[in-house]
């Protein structure tokens, strides 16, 4: 009968994220997690089947741990629940830099790019606050998400480091911007279809 291991699947995936939180998805390998671990690389390959295995299961608790940010700061009311969504990403960004390279900044190629509940959550906040369509909805928030990645990305790899009151300030400034712009369209839509039947 082969010894019992001392550690847990969640145990070992705990401690792989910590680590690729530390130094980045790269520096994740059976060596260092053994290390890291106290132990031989033995325990890792008696409950996973690969290195592969052990960085999926570390994207899904780093996703958690993103989810709990949004949870967190969405619930606060600090912010209006929409802005509090583009805050807990971009404190994400500032706050665990790895893990948001990890989920945010890699290669997407082969991955099924559904919309999913999130996001439907987020484009009501829209349609109610603003009593836009589905898909104006969508282009407003696509708009303002561009803006909101490109402020944590910047953070993310240290070429901005703006304090939680600008950065708020700022997705104030966008959203009141697009807000505009979204009016308009939608009255310069009408004039243009009243013209046209005149």
């Amino acid at each position: 009968m082969p010894p019992k291991c001392r550690f847990t699947r969640e145990q070992i995936i705990q401690v792989a994220l910590e680590l690729t939180a530390e130094k980045g998805i790269g520096a994740l390998t059976a060596r260092s997690l053994a290390q890291r671990l106290g132990s031989s690389a033995k325990p890792i390959f008696g409950l996973f089947t690969n290195m592969e295995e052990v960085q999926q299961e570390v994207l899904k608790a780093a996703d958690q741990r993103y989810q709990a940010y949004l949870q967190e700061d969405m619930s606060a009311g600090q912010y209006p629940p929409y802005k509090a969504s583009g805050m807990a990403y971009i404190r994400f960004a500032r706050e665990q830099r790895e893990l948001f390279k990890l989920l945010f900044m890699r290669d997407r190629t082969n991955e099924e790019k559904a919309a999913g509940e999130e996001l439907e959550a987020l484009l009501s906040l829209i349609r109610q606050s603003m009593g836009l369509s589905w898909e104006e909805a969508y282009r407003f928030h696509m708009e303002m998400w561009i803006y909101v990645h490109g402020i944590a990305t910047m953070i993310a790899t240290a070429y901005l480091e703006w304090d939680l009151d600008f950065i708020s300030a700022a997705l104030t400034d966008a959203y009141q911007g697009l807000r505009l712009r979204f009016g308009q369209t939608g009255q310069t839509g009408q004039t243009e279809t009243k013209q046209k039947k005149e």
